[in-house]
């Protein structure tokens, strides 16, 4: 049986204008239709998904065909979208912006995935000039299509005019555009979108959802980014266990903080995990006590903003402490490790004293931004992943060298992988939903327990 559903991605000459406004305007939107509406973003940030899930009511996902394998992004995209009326997919950066040239770009995904693309232009200081740099997105790249646009920072109508013309002119059609609102914007934190009890999210998200059909055709633009899907892929991809997007028999109590501290996750990351047992949550912020578990995950975030707060909840600290002190398996990246550390140094130069498990501490005073791909080689397994940062190490951690760390290009880099009884801790961000093999190798790595047992657990392989 095929359906026909729409399929797009949103991508812009550069950052900075306007792809993820306009993404959570568009799935809000199209949402308010009646519509099931899958959000997907290239490249390995967590955070706009996040907002993409407030935005359409289901997960977002990741595209990093540097941190996956082509064959594992088809899967995740075709599984994802099959279940969904349109699927909209935020690029990163310029249409172009690759780790290396165009290797993980927004276009290879577009040619990769065969979905059509849509620029975002900010057109603030624009008019009929955005011609040739339509027309050279257009066609510098055969392997892509570009089938409409979208303009940002429209002043006027007489000033939308003009922007049609270049569209005609460039043979791409002009679907609409968003008018200068400084109420529509929303705060940045160092590179990533601002995570903020004092920002209202949803209300941003709903004013946008309101203003767009107004002024851009989504008619159109379903009209032009159709597609028709087969559903023989969904019996096909429930097979694949690479994809790791079913569940695999497992026997581990897996225990995952999330709350306003600790919230950045891959969605895959999260169904590969319950292979390997059941899924729980907890709040290192606001539990008292760590549940009974056999494998810890502490994910990143913003510990460096609730650092008070962590450090007020001693017995939650102290379970912890316990649990890593007695060799329960535990796993942490970046915001995970610091609060794992003994002490979180704030801006101001405020220390504030953490867990313990691991002998460092952290400080953000006079930090740099660390932003790059890893690629980390632990015993015989390769693992990609990001690492982005403001945070540091106190002071240099001496440690036998556990894994050898790189960025894209093969360059040696400073990060390191931690290791103390069996908690692991690294400030890379690794994506393993295409390779569980790296949760089974922690698995295999723990040390037995003090009665001799160690961790089983049935391999998803």
């Amino acid at each position: 049986m095929t359906s026909t559903k729409s399929s797009f991605l949103i991508s812009a000459p550069s950052s900075n204008s306007g792809k993820t406004t306009l993404t959570l305007g568009l799935l809000r939107a199209l949402r308010d239709q009646g519509l099931g509406v899958q959000s997907f973003k290239c490249g390995p940030d967590y955070i706009d998904t996040i907002h993409h899930g407030t935005a359409a009511g289901r997960p977002g996902l990741n595209l990093d065909t540097f941190m996956a394998s082509e064959a594992h992004m088809r899967a995740v995209y075709t599984h994802y979208a099959s279940r969904a009326d349109v699927s909209v997919t935020e690029g990163v950066m310029g249409l172009f912006d690759g780790a290396d040239k165009m290797k993980g770009s927004s276009a290879e995904i577009a040619a990769l995935l065969d979905i059509p693309v849509v620029l975002v232009i900010n057109a603030r200081s624009m008019a009929y000039s955005a011609a040739p740099l339509i027309y050279g997105l257009k066609n510098f790249y055969p392997g892509i299509r570009v089938v409409g646009a979208i303009f940002n920072f429209v002043s006027t109508e007489s000033h939308y005019r003009f922007l049609q013309d270049a569209c005609v002119d460039a043979g791409v059609e002009a679907l609409g555009y968003l008018p200068t609102n400084d109420e529509l914007n929303i705060p940045s934190r160092h590179l990533g979108l601002h995570i903020s009890a004092d920002t209202d999210y949803e209300q941003i998200i709903r004013k946008l959802a309101e203003i767009i059909p107004r002024t851009v055709n989504l008619d159109r633009l379903l009209e032009l980014t159709a597609v028709s899907c087969s559903g023989e892929n969904e019996s096909v991809l429930s097979q694949e266990n690479q994809s790791c997007l079913q569940d695999y028999p497992g026997n581990l109590r897996i225990t995952i903080a999330k709350d306003e501290a600790f919230s950045f996750l891959y969605h895959q990351n999260i169904a590969c995990l319950r292979a390997f047992g059941e899924v729980r949550w907890f709040s290192p912020l606001h539990d008292r006590v760590l549940p009974e578990t056999d494998f810890l995950y502490l994910p990143g975030g913003y510990p460096e903003l609730f650092a008070r707060q962590l450090s007020g909840n001693q017995t939650m600290l102290e379970s912890i402490r316990n649990y890593c002190a007695n060799g329960g398996l535990a796993y942490a990246e970046c915001g995970g490790l610091m609060y794992l550390g003994k002490e979180i140094i704030d801006g101001e130069g405020d220390g504030f004293r953490m867990t313990g498990a691991l002998d460092l501490s952290t400080t953000i005073r006079h930090s740099k931004m660390t932003l790059g791909y890893r690629v980390m080689h632990w015993d015989d397994l390769e693992m990609k992943g990001h690492e982005f940062h403001y945070s540091s190490l106190k002071e240099p951690f001496v440690q036998a060298t556990l894994a050898q760390m790189t960025n894209a290009r093969g360059i040696p880099v400073d990060t390191q992988f931690f290791r103390a009884k069996n908690t692991f801790a690294s400030y890379a961000h690794f994506y393993w939903a295409d390779k569980p093999e790296f949760i089974q190798h922690l698995i295999n790595k723990t040390t037995k327990k003090a009665d001799g047992r160690q961790p089983k657990v049935d391999s998803p392989q």
